[in-house]
C-alpha cells in the first residue's frame, strides 16, 4: 500500500483509525535508487498498462524491499519481480 494515497485522502473523522492502521506497517523510504527504477518502469509499462507515477514508485519500492502490493487494479502491475494481489 502506498501510505501517501491513504493519508492524503482520509477525512478528518478517519484520522485516528487511519493512524492506528498505518502504525501496523513499515514505511519504506523512497530514495534515488527507487525513483530511478520507477522511472524505467513507468516508461516501459505506462503505454500498455496505464501505470502512473504512483504505481511506478510503489512497484519499484516493492521490488527493492521484497514488499507485496494489494490493489484493485492488478493490471497496472505487470512486473514479474513483485507480488501483486487483488484487494478485497
Amino acid at each position: 500500500m502506498q501510505r501517501a494515497e491513504i493519508v492524503f485522502f482520509m477525512g478528518p473523522e478517519e484520522e485516528k483509525a487511519t493512524e492506528l492502521l498505518l502504525s501496523q506497517f513499515k514505511t519504506a523510504s523512497v530514495d534515488q535508487t527507487i525513483i530511478d527504477q520507477a522511472g524505467k518502469l513507468y516508461r516501459k509499462w505506462n503505454p500498455s498498462h496505464g501505470m502512473d507515477i504512483n504505481d511506478a514508485i510503489l512497484a519499484a519500492t516493492a521490488m527493492n524491499t521484497g514488499g507485496k502490493i494489494y490493489c484493485l487494479n492488478v493490471r497496472h502491475y505487470p512486473i514479474r519481480d513483485i507480488a501483486v494481489h487483488k484487494a478485497w
